[in-house]
């Protein structure tokens, strides 16, 4: 774990995505993060040692999602499955399968595994399983501004996590997407899907991944924009991302499904969609959707590791 020291900073930002407005102060107490996100050898020990059986391995309760189909009550995970050509990117229907069996332990589907991939960070991780993890590792996951805290390292105002340049001196910086998305993967970064943690540098608190490679989930309920008054170190049993009433997709009326905040984007996230590989970006997740580019890192507020 790394430090993140304490203090007021600026949050969020007015020229992207309308979700990142305003900018505004907030102020967070010291914290230790783990240098990079939970990792399949990592989740492989903690599921070894209790047990836990994650989100996407379990049957859907057809309660939860009214009309369901009964043939798509089986355990599964979306799973991103490129077109071969472009598509409208309005419809994300076009890249994301439902694949059956897909989990943490298969990430590509049935038939895969993380063999070979054990250095890469743990997917298809619904909040329950992240939060399971944490109690386990005797951790919590970050707040938003804990989280955004982090990712910045100290450089204020800047448009990335390393400055203001998205691939300075033709160094790619994190995992991201090259090419025309979601059929046109160049891979110039070296990977077309998640990749080892570490493999990019850290930013100057010693953090790795911060940006690409997978989301992370953070406590906060998802909220259409920043509140103004947002100040002070937000506490776990009441953050001040919105509330959860607030948080439902209004677009899904039928399904009442909270969401929280998830940050720093992923290897899918490109120029022609998805500008999200910077601090103060942020993204909706429903808690109960697992997804193959979806992770998590935890934290210590106090005593330090």
């Amino acid at each position: 774990m790394a430090f993140v020291p304490g203090g007021e900073f600026l949050m969020g930002s007015d020229h992207h995505y309308p979700e990142e407005k305003p900018a505004h102060p907030a102020k967070v107490d010291g914290f230790w993060m783990d240098i990079k996100p939970v990792t399949n050898r990592e989740f492989q020990r903690f599921v070894d040692e209790t047990g836990y059986v994650t989100f996407a391995e379990i049957p859907p309760d057809p309660k939860d999602y009214p009309g369901i189909l009964p043939e798509m009550l089986q355990p599964g995970s979306l799973v991103f499955s490129p077109p071969s050509h472009a598509v409208d990117l309005r419809n994300n229907a076009n890249w994301w399968a439902f694949l059956f069996g897909a989990s943490w332990r298969h990430p590509y589907g049935a038939e895969s595994s993380i063999e070979g991939i054990e250095d890469h960070p743990a997917v298809h991780i619904v909040l329950r399983d992240a939060e399971a993890y944490a109690a386990w590792a005797g951790k919590s996951l970050p707040t938003e501004a804990e989280w955004e805290r982090a990712a910045r390292g100290g450089l204020e105002s800047q448009e990335f996590a390393w400055g203001s340049e998205l691939v300075p001196g033709g160094q790619h910086m994190a995992n991201t997407w090259q090419g025309h998305f979601p059929y046109q993967n160049l891979a110039e970064d070296g990977y077309t899907r998640t990749s080892p943690v570490g493999s990019y540098p850290a930013n100057p608190y010693g953090l790795f991944d911060m940006i690409g490679n997978v989301w992370e989930w953070t406590v906060d309920w998802y909220a259409p924009q920043h509140e103004q008054a947002q100040k002070s170190c937000c506490i776990p049993s009441n953050p001040r991302g919105g509330s959860e009433q607030a948080s439902y997709d209004p677009q899904q009326p039928q399904f009442r499904i909270p969401r929280k905040v998830v940050k720093g984007g992923s290897h899918l996230c490109a120029p022609n969609y998805c500008r999200r590989y910077r601090p103060a970006a942020r993204h909706a997740q429903p808690v109960d959707t697992s997804m193959s580019h979806v992770g998590f890192r935890c934290i210590i507020r106090s005593g330090g590791p």
